[in-house]
């Protein structure tokens, strides 16, 4: 079964060009958008977030591509072990600061969907996500479905996608103290082996249009089983200042509901300049 799933969605997700002759030609269109915050003096950090989308849709077919990037650099705490003065005396701890990476984290999906009508499809899709400082280190899904088209009007447009996937995920390596000896002992464990399983995947696409220039858009997308479900919900605030450039206010949150080490949940928060295409 696990082989049929993820046969099917590559056979649905990858082929965009073979099916393009036989339908009236829609274009690509899509945008790039990103934010960028330096600071030096007392602290020093970076922060870049960008994301890229292109879509294309023509009678039969309807085509979504992505890939976003998150990468932050700061000064962070660091310990280090102090030896005693005198022989027999006690260790100390000191502590310094580096300039490390904070945050690491690339997702890249696709999807391709068979229209049956205006409103229903059939959809196989793909999507990786790395994540250095998640509780897993990667983890990629592939997916076949069913989705309807709820909505598509001048002010609201609302779809959602549901159907088996299949899933892998590389947990992350645990880390261990010893308290037993002077200093205190840190190591890292062993990689655990991956996981995988059957999961559902649901996708939920909701804009709202204000007025022609400002709109809501928001994603939510579930992708579970029985032993962890991960939620990532997407919101977004744009408004156009031209026909090309916008101002995009972002929230992004992830959430795993069982994790062997670090929080289950991650938020993002983000201004962004964006350029439609």
């Amino acid at each position: 079964m696990n082989k049929t799933i993820l046969a099917c969605a590559l056979a649905l997700a990858l082929p965009f060009a073979a099916h393009a002759a036989d339908t009236n030609d829609g274009n690509w269109h899509g945008s790039g958008e990103a934010g960028l915050a330096l600071a030096s003096g007392n602290a020093k950090s970076q922060n870049l977030n960008a994301k890229l989308t292109l879509k294309k849709e023509d009678d039969l077919w309807k085509y979504d591509f992505f890939l976003e990037a998150q990468r932050s650099k700061a000064n962070v705490k660091t310990y280090y072990v102090i030896p005693p003065a005198t022989a027999g005396g006690a260790y100390t701890i000191g502590t310094g600061s580096s300039y490390d990476l904070t945050a690491n984290r690339y997702n890249a999906g696709a999807s391709a969907g068979y229209k049956f009508d205006d409103r229903s499809y059939i959809v196989g899709a793909l999507r990786y996500e790395h994540d250095a400082f998640s509780p897993y280190t990667y983890q990629y899904t592939a997916s076949i479905g069913y989705g309807y088209q709820v909505l598509k009007n001048a002010a609201d447009e609302l779809s959602f996608e549901v159907g088996p996937g299949y899933k892998v995920i590389q947990p992350i390596a645990p880390t261990f103290v010893d308290n037993s000896v002077n200093p205190p002992l840190i190591t890292k464990g062993p990689k655990p082996d991956s996981e995988s399983g059957v999961v559902l995947r649901g996708l939920v696409n909701y804009k709202h249009n204000f007025n022609d220039s400002t709109s809501l858009v928001n994603t939510l997308l579930v992708e579970g089983n029985g032993d962890n479900t991960y939620l990532q919900n997407d919101l977004g605030l744009q408004v156009k200042m031209s026909d090309r450039l916008a101002l995009k206010a972002g929230y992004q949150v992830r959430h795993n509901t069982d994790v062997t080490v670090g929080k289950k949940t991650d938020q993002l928060l983000t201004t962004n300049l964006v350029y439609g295409f």
